[in-house]
């Protein structure tokens, strides 16, 4: 990725049928979006690469999934009811709303750049605003007369007040808070609900874990940067049991297992991932340790996936509010104890969005730009591409897409001219090409482009799927 914008990335995405405005024709709803057919493709590739790494390859994971819609207690002992909440700050002349956390933080990073010692910078790059209190960050707001930031003006701010994330809707035929229930701002409670049952049924023994994967919503207050902030999204999240005592070395193992993937599967550039700590000011109430790995987006160093050491606080909160039994017994040790819960959490849309900006490549031939993305075989949403050389042959053409959809998701296209078919497979990044001639079709044979060296080679059709399963490993 080499000075791409967000715009660059938008244009390409709606250019090329990866993501759409939800219900453009209608003035579009601000930050919704839909994936387009190679859209869901892409992200598809991406969810089952992850199931494939984190579930199917190991023997004491399961994969659960489990409703949107939860008994509301769920929430009440989770602690998203009185405190899953972002500080809310309205612009009392425009009226616009925003997260003054948000805001502080740009300005932290003005003083940031205007400090003139290693000392100043080292004490402005600690305050950590999200940590302070309302009546704080209202102080702030007003001493250091923040702007707003989509005019630039200074105008009279509101006090910061909480603002709870959580979507609420109603059950039965009534509409009041007997019949309030929640739409789940997160997939893990349920895992945590369910132990008991995942207990009895699976047999599983201390350490194993479990995995789910499906959508989430939160009322965000300013969502934005295209998909990286949505008040709907898919999450794809675990849930490690573990002894007491040995939390802290499953949170390291897990840290390098998901930085691994970001490296060796989907093949995102080392330089633009790092780890950042959680301070201890900044942990979340039921943490003993955070980590989140930071993806360098076009718009900055911004979360991609957190690891966090959730103690055994949320299993003690369902066994407090529901009096069910939430500990094991170790047949081991004979001990009986409460699982600490190791969490790695990513959002799939922001690991959509890391691969897409991480792939995008610009090359100069000359004066003639050549803009593509460059992804690995593994995640690519169409893997071959069919291509009659003309028109007249695509009963031949058809045929040989038949034989390769069976093994691969292809495309068939015999619109345009060869050579402007081969420059859209490669912006989207497709491995391989199959041309169709009459001449080599009435031998038995087709001839496959390859995407990175442009080189073309003669292969059997009766041979043609096998050869490229070989390419694709």
């Amino acid at each position: 990725m080499s000075n791409v914008t967000m715009k660059d990335i938008v244009n390409l995405s709606q250019a090329r049928w990866f993501v759409f405005p939800w219900s453009e024709i209608y003035g579009w709803l601000a930050n919704s979006w839909d994936y387009g057919p190679y859209g869901s493709l892409l992200k598809e590739n991406i969810k089952n690469l992850w199931i494939k790494e984190f579930v199917q390859k190991k023997d004491d994971m399961m994969l659960l999934d489990s409703s949107i819609l939860l008994n509301p207690k769920v929430w009440v002992a989770s602690g998203h009811v009185w405190g899953f909440s972002d500080p809310l700050i309205d612009d009392k002349n425009t009226k616009e709303r925003f997260r003054a956390d948000k805001l502080l933080e740009w300005l932290i990073e003005e003083l940031w750049e205007k400090a003139n010692d290693l000392i100043a910078k080292y004490w402005v790059n600690n305050l950590i605003p999200e940590s302070w209190p309302l009546e704080k960050q209202t102080e702030v707001m007003r001493w250091e007369n923040v702007k707003n930031p989509n005019n630039g003006q200074v105008w009279d701010w509101t006090d910061a007040k909480k603002f709870n994330l959580m979507f609420r809707t109603f059950q039965w035929v009534t509409e009041d808070s007997s019949a309030t229930v929640y739409m789940r701002p997160e997939t893990a409670q349920w895992i945590f609900v369910d132990f008991p049952n995942v207990l009895r049924t699976s047999r599983r023994k201390v350490p194993f874990w479990v995995a789910q994967v499906g959508k989430a919503f939160r009322n965000e207050i300013t969502p934005g940067n295209f998909i990286f902030r949505t008040r709907e999204f898919e999450q794809m999240e675990i849930e490690y049991f573990c002894e007491p005592g040995k939390d802290l070395e499953v949170h390291a193992k897990w840290k390098a297992d998901c930085m691994n993937f970001l490296q060796s599967t989907l093949w995102v550039k080392n330089q633009n991932l790092r780890f950042r700590d959680h301070d201890a000011d900044e942990l979340s109430h039921y943490s003993n340790a955070t980590t989140d790995i930071e993806y360098k987006f076009p718009f900055g160093w911004w979360e991609l996936w957190g690891i966090a050491d959730r103690t055994d606080f949320d299993l003690k909160a369902h066994m407090s509010e529901s009096k069910a039994d939430m500990s094991y017994f170790d047949p081991v040790t004979n001990r009986k104890y409460i699982p600490y819960v190791i969490e790695p959490s990513v959002w799939l849309n922001r690991l959509f969005l890391t691969v897409l900006a991480d792939a995008y490549t610009t090359e100069w031939e000359g004066e003639e730009a050549r803009t593509y993305l460059k992804l690995d075989p593994k995640v690519a949403p169409i893997k071959v591409w069919v291509l009659p050389v003309v028109k007249k042959i695509w009963e031949d053409a058809k045929k040989v897409f038949a034989q390769l959809a069976e093994d691969f998701q292809c495309e068939y296209d015999e619109v345009w001219t060869i050579g402007k078919r081969y420059a859209r497979f490669d912006e989207i990044w497709t491995p391989f090409c199959v041309t169709i001639d009459s001449n080599n079709f009435e031998a038995g044979n087709v001839t496959v482009r390859y995407r990175d060296s442009m080189e073309q080679e003669i292969v059997a059709l009766s041979d043609l799927n096998e050869f490229l399963r070989r390419k694709m490993k």
